[in-house]
C-alpha cells in the first residue's frame, strides 16, 4: 500500500558529494518522521538522520556537518545531501517513513530498498 523508491546512489572519490533521494507513493494519509539509515557489509544498520513533520532534525554525529536533510512535504520525498564523503561512508543507504494509510488507521514504518553508496579514497 506504501512504496518508498531511494535514488541517487552510485561511486564517488573521496571529498566528493552524492545527493540521494526518497519519494513515497501509494495510500497516504500523513507522513510523520522520515529517516535515512545506512548498513555496511557485516555491520549493524545505523540510523543516520531523521526529519519530524515540523521539520526538525536530527544527526548523528558521525555525519553532523557533512550531510543535511530535507523534506518536501508536497512531494512525499525526503533528501539526504553528502558532502566531504569519506571512505567509510560506504555502505547501503535506506531511507523510512513513518506512515499513516487512513484517519482511522494506525502508523506503521515503511523502507525503501536500499542504495548503494561507494566512496573510494
Amino acid at each position: 500500500q506504501v512504496q518508498l523508491v531511494e535514488s541517487g546512489g552510485g561511486l564517488v572519490q573521496a571529498g566528493g558529494s552524492l545527493r540521494l533521494s526518497c519519494a513515497a507513493s501509494g495510500s497516504i494519509f500523513s507522513i510523520n518522521a522520515m529517516g535515512w539509515y545506512r548498513q555496511a557489509p557485516g555491520k549493524q544498520r545505523e540510523l543516520l538522520a531523521a526529519i519530524a513533520s515540523g521539520n526538525s532534525t536530527n544527526y548523528a554525529d558521525s555525519v553532523k556537518g557533512r550531510f543535511t536533510l530535507s523534506r518536501d512535504n508536497a512531494k512525499n520525498t525526503v533528501y539526504l545531501q553528502m558532502n566531504s564523503l569519506k571512505p567509510e561512508d560506504t555502505a547501503v543507504y535506506y531511507c523510512n517513513a513513518d506512515v499513516k494509510t487512513g484517519r482511522y488507521s494506525g502508523t506503521y514504518r515503511y523502507w525503501g530498498q536500499g542504495t548503494q553508496v561507494t566512496v573510494s579514497s
